[in-house]
Order: C-alpha cells, then sequence, then structure tokens
C-alpha cells in the first residue's frame, strides 16, 4: 500500500533509550505493548496511566523501573521527560489523546483503529507532519507468522497472478463480554469491523493496494450483544483481485484462518499465530530458551493445485516465524535515526475509509463505491 510522500518520518534523537509513556494497561497495553516495548533494544518503559490500582500493581510487578500515574494527563505533564507516548486506551480517546501529545511535542504510536473516520486520522496526520513528529498506528497482524508466509509466497511468485483472497478472524464467543469493546454507543467504536475488521483490511492493503468497492454484511447474533458481532466483507482491489473477509465471535466450526487463490496455485492454512497466547502466558520475546513466533509442524498451511488440503493435497510450507517484535525496532530506528514508520497514519487513513464503506454497505444493503485518492 503506497503512502503519502509528505507523511512526517521520525525525528532523529539523542542516543540511549528514549523514554516511552504509556496510557492504558488493559488487555492491549499489558498484554502487547508494554512487553514488546520492554524488549526493545533502544525503548525504555517509562511511565503507565491506569486509573485501576489492580493494574498499577500489575505494571510495577511486571515492570519493576515503571512509573504508575492515575490518568493520561498526568503522563502529557511529564512531556520533557519523555520522547514517546503510547496509546493502549479505550478507541474513543484515540483522537483527543494524540491531538494532545503531538501537541505537547511528542511522537505518538496509537493502537487501532487511529480514529473513527478517515477525516480525522488525516487531520491527525497532518497535524503530526506540521510538528515534524512521528505518527503511527500499531497494527502488528502485519508480523502474524502466517501473513508474513502468505506476503512471501505471493511476492516469490509461488502463486501466480492472485485472484481472490480469504482471510477470516472466527472465533466462538456465544455469550457477550460487555465492555465498551461490545458497547452500542457509536462514540465507543464498538464491535468487530472496527476491532479484528482493521486487522483484516490493513492486511489486505498491504498486499493488494488500493480498494475501488465495499460490500459488506453486519449482524448482530448474539442475545444481549449491542455491537457488530458476525461480519463479511467483500473488497474490490483497483488491481483487480477480490479480498473476502469474515469477523466473527459466534462462528461455532472455524474456516481456514487464510486461503489465497492463484493463477498457479493456492494456499490455505488454519490456526492463529502464535504470539498473543506466548504473550498472555507472560513469554516474552528474546527469553531464554523461547523460540519466538515459532509454530508446530503440525500447524503448517499447504500449497498446491486441483486438490484438497484436508485430504493431504498439495505440499506443506513452513510457516515463516511471527514477529511482533519487529514494530517497536522500526519505531526505535526512526526515532533514533529519522525516518518512515512501519506503520503511516496515510495507511491508516485508508483503511478507514474502507471501514466507513463498508458500515455504510451494511447499513443500506449495497455497494459503495470508494473514490480515488489523487
Amino acid at each position: 500500500m503506497s503512502s503519502e510522500t509528505s507523511e512526517p518520518t521520525g525525528t532523529a534523537a539523542p542516543h540511549g533509550p528514549l523514554r516511552v509513556g504509556l496510557i492504558g494497561y488493559g488487555l492491549a497495553g499489558s498484554v502487547f505493548h508494554a512487553p514488546l516495548i520492554a524488549a526493545t533494544e533502544g525503548l525504555r518503559l517509562d511511565t503507565v496511566s491506569t486509573s485501576d490500582p489492580e493494574r498499577q500493581a500489575q505494571a510495577r510487578a511486571e515492570h519493576p523501573q515503571v512509573r504508575t500515574v492515575d490518568t493520561p494527563q498526568a503522563v502529557l505533564d511529564r512531556a520533557a521527560d519523555l520522547d514517546l507516548i503510547v496509546l493502549a486506551s479505550p478507541n474513543k480517546t484515540h483522537v483527543p489523546l494524540a491531538t494532545a501529545a503531538l501537541e505537547a511535542g511528542l511522537p505518538v504510536v496509537v493502537d487501532k483503529p487511529l480514529a473513527a473516520t478517515a477525516a480525522e486520522a488525516e487531520k491527525l496526520a497532518a497535524l503530526a507532519e506540521e510538528r515534524g513528529l512521528l505518527l503511527s498506528v500499531f497494527q502488528n497482524r502485519r508480523w502474524d507468522n502466517d501473513f508474513r508466509t502468505v506476503r512471501r509466497l505471493i511476492e516469490d511468485g509461488a502463486l501466480g497472478d492472485i485472484q481472490r483472497f480469504e482471510s477470516r478472524f472466527e472465533r466462538w464467543r456465544p455469550q457477550p463480554k460487555g465492555g465498551w469493546r461490545e458497547s452500542g454507543d457509536p462514540a465507543e467504536l464498538g464491535g468487530l469491523l472496527y476491532d479484528l475488521g482493521s486487522h483484516l483490511v490493513d492486511q489486505a492493503l498491504t498486499l493488494f493496494g488500493p480498494v475501488v468497492s465495499v460490500y459488506a454484511e453486519s449482524d448482530i447474533r448474539r442475545p444481549g450483544a449491542e455491537a457488530d458481532d458476525d461480519t463479511f466483507l467483500a473488497l474490490t482491489h483497483a488491481n483487480g483481485v477480490r479480498s473476502h473477509l469474515w469477523v466473527s465471535a459466534t462462528t461455532a466450526m472455524l474456516g481456514p484462518r487464510f486461503r489465497v487463490l492463484g493463477s498457479k496455485a493456492g494456499y490455505v492454512k488454519h490456526g492463529l499465530d502464535p504470539q498473543e497466547a506466548a504473550l498472555r502466558e507472560g513469554l516474552r520475546p528474546g527469553a531464554e530458551g523461547v523460540e519466538w513466533g515459532v509454530e508446530p509442524e503440525s500447524c503448517r498451511g499447504r500449497l498446491g493445485a486441483g486438490s484438497s488440503p484436508q485430504t493431504g493435497g498439495g505440499e506443506s510450507v513452513p510457516t515463516l516465524p511471527g514477529d511482533y517484535p519487529a514494530y517497536y525496532a522500526a519505531i526505535a530506528r526512526a526515532l533514533h535515526e529519522g525516518g518512515r514508520p512501519p506503520v503511516t497514519a496515510t495507511e491508516a487513513a485508508a483503511a478507514l475509509r474502507v471501514l466507513e464503506a463498508a458500515k455504510l454497505s451494511a447499513a443500506e444493503g449495497r455497494t459503495v463505491r470508494i473514490e480515488a485518492r489523487t
């Protein structure tokens, strides 16, 4: 996916670890951001903001040198002593907090989605460019083991010309968990379209570039649920590839994570990248005895033509290791040396245009065109 040439680059920083302020210590902050920041050479987790005393205690136990504060403003008040702000807070806070951090002169990493709309994302990108500051979105799923493998197969020409790309994040969670991620309040940006859908759309755009039309079906299926929990997107890319994407919490029998069909061969892969499970279990990148992002041979996908992988058709393809640490390593390089971040705000805006079109399509039952950007 191409980006604007005016996308702001990282501002070169003095040598030595960059001090990171992390806002939010829920699932995203504690499981993903904090461990990956702590494992990255050139970064140091300095301050964590959470109003929950138990989460504060958890942060100090997991990162003994960290300072904990009660509010995001308490982190921003320390702007002179920090080099980077990371937002792992609820979706509705991303735009105001990113704006405040940029206005305080700090580079920012924002967990996906960057904003509710592409217009808001573009406004943030313009502010970052005006201030000469890095603004990046945490799209860790670009470094999933299976996605890295799909990307390699496509780049190597093993599949030929890609015709159809199928991608699924399906789960079986018949009872809603509640909380802001499943809230029906539009301000919360809850539901799977903006949650898991943000990942799948970003992956499709990364592989195949701009989208010209979107058709979507979005449902609330579970009793008591308030936000979409079963959504399908059909994207037509400018290059002719069609991407079919599923996100669901109501899938009793899970489909393949990827099925990619080309003019020469197809690739089918089941299962999920192992990195999230490892992080949840307390494993850390670089720890002694840990083969990070590596899955068993039994989980490999299969490549072939004219037969089914379920009956042994095709050949087993070694899965590349997952590499979530690569994201923050690239952030550190961009800030230390100057350069582009690994995921830009312009790319996030492109994904949000697709998500907005999908929301409109599902509401009105029609295909929505996306105008080409110049």
